[in-house]
């Protein structure tokens, strides 16, 4: 009997350790085990710690909704506005919550489109962080009117046909952020709902009580799975992402323009786009880093958000931070290099002025404690890498603080110069924003899946049909 030339392997040898990536999801968890655990968070038992956090989030909301009626009632001179600094804490904050929206469509949308599989244990809070915060932000640029009123009435920032032909200016920024943002919101919102339909319909097959089962069959669409369900799911999820990715550019740089279009030293520079969304999806992707550290241990989530997803999303701060730390940079060599004595002034005023100390808090917190993230031990220490993210969402509200308010508080003028000082009001309606913010965060971690069950399941070896554990054979002949 003749026999074969060449020896078929009947095994594969397996790659280097070093080439190895760590898994998505540790220990090799099963589907089951991965549907218990993320729907057991909306399912079981509310713990006490969830109660005592609702409860003082509440608490916040409701002192933010009494200052805000108080403002409406009294009028705006019961925050410390004065000429020349006619924005202060109700622009920052409104460009702060904006800014912290924009690292849920960024892990959705262009990690989606990237293929970045890393992006399925985060992406669903993240995407309900984006919803949240542009609630808060919507709040700020209606109230700093005065006459809330006028700006909710057809023909003043909604174009709408009305009998007296009042049309908005439709050449002003202002107006620009609210197809911006309402554009913004409408898209995220599409997104996350599609994301959740077959985690819903999980929900409503583990249902045990008739409302429930109802309400998630409602939301759930009628999904069941099959083939047909999951490929129009795929093709709507990837047009989505394709919509997201230009609104995760255009948003943030028609905020900026809020400010570059105008005329004012210090904001008139073309360099406000691209830091505007460095900068936002730096504050963001620190607003994920505080709420999901936290989080992963309180509910047991270790296994799903692993160290290399807090790892990678410690790297793309690094790298907005570094970008961000440029762009501070070439900011002041433009002011030096254009010659304009004002411009100049602007920049010297913000760093040596009297609002020196807010402009090195946002150095510190921005520039230099990114740069922290070198270290693998610092990114891989839990309670290290919620610190700086803390430290991050600070230093990117006094960066919002320093660019409109140092540049107001001197004009042309030097005897109208004045020092803006918040008062109680617009204190406790920026500290009552994140009550509104943790409320909504909370009740959607309470009856939603907070990760997406389907797409975690996608990313195991169980779902690969080219590993030994999705069926694969090792070896065999040709």
């Amino acid at each position: 009997m003749a026999h074969s030339s060449h020896k078929v392997p009947t095994y594969v040898v397996a790659p280097p350790a070093e080439l190895e990536r760590e898994p998505l999801v540790h220990n090799q968890r099963s589907f089951s085990w991965i549907s218990d655990k993320i729907a057991g968070i909306a399912e079981g038992k509310t713990p006490t710690w969830w109660w005592i956090a609702l409860g003082i989030s509440v608490l916040g909301m409701l002192t933010m909704f009494g200052m805000v009626a108080y403002l409406i009632s009294t009028g705006v001179g019961v925050w410390g506005l004065h000429q020349p600094t006619a924005w202060a804490w109700d622009i920052t904050n409104f460009v702060f919550w904006i800014g912290i929206g924009h690292a849920g469509t960024l892990i959705s949308a262009i990690l989606c489109l990237l293929r970045q599989r890393w992006r399925t244990s985060i992406n669903r809070a993240a995407e309900a962080m984006t919803l949240f915060a542009v609630v808060c932000a919507g709040i700020f640029p209606v109230v700093h009117t005065g006459r809330v009123w006028y700006a909710l009435m057809p023909g003043y920032l909604i174009p709408f046909p009305n009998s007296n032909a009042i049309w908005p200016q439709f050449r002003s920024p202002l107006l620009w952020d609210v197809f911006a943002v309402s554009t913004y919101g409408t898209v995220s919102l599409l997104f996350w709902f599609t994301g959740l339909i077959p985690d819903l319909a999980t929900m409503r097959d583990r249902a045990t009580t008739k409302i429930k089962k109802f309400l998630y069959g409602l939301f759930a669409m009628g999904w069941t799975g099959s083939n047909r369900h999951w490929s129009n799911y795929e093709k709507a999820y990837l047009i989505l992402a394709g919509l997201s990715t230009p609104l995760v550019l255009s948003v943030h740089s028609v905020v900026s323009f809020d400010f570059a279009v105008s005329q004012v030293p210090g904001w008139h520079t073309t360099i406000f786009p691209p830091y505007f969304v460095a900068g936002a999806i730096f504050s963001g992707f620190g607003m994920v880093l505080t709420l999901l550290v936290p989080l992963r241990t309180i509910c047991g989530l270790e296994d799903v958000i692993t160290t290399r997803h807090i790892e990678l999303m410690c790297k793309v701060i690094l790298a907005t931070g570094s970008m961000v730390g440029y762009a501070y940079g070439m900011e002041f060599f433009i002011a030096w290099y254009g010659g304009n004595p004002y411009e100049l002034y602007a920049f010297q005023n913000r760093a040596f002025g009297p609002y020196w100390w807010a402009y090195w808090s946002m150095i510190t917190c921005n520039v230099i404690s990114p740069h922290l993230f070198w270290f693998k031990w610092c990114r891989t220490r839990m309670w290290f890498v919620f610190l700086v993210s803390i430290v991050v969402n600070i230093g990117m509200w006094f960066e919002r603080f320093v660019i409109i308010v140092t540049s107001l508080h001197r004009d042309y003028l030097p005897s109208s110069w004045d020092y803006f000082r918040p008062t109680y009001v617009d204190v406790m309606t920026f500290v009552g924003s994140f009550g509104l913010f943790c409320t909504l965060f909370l009740l959607f971690m309470r009856f939603l899946p907070m990760i997406a069950i389907a797409e975690v399941k996608a990313v195991t070896p169980q779902a690969d049909p080219h590993h030994p554990m999705g069926g694969a054979k090792l070896g065999g002949a040709h």
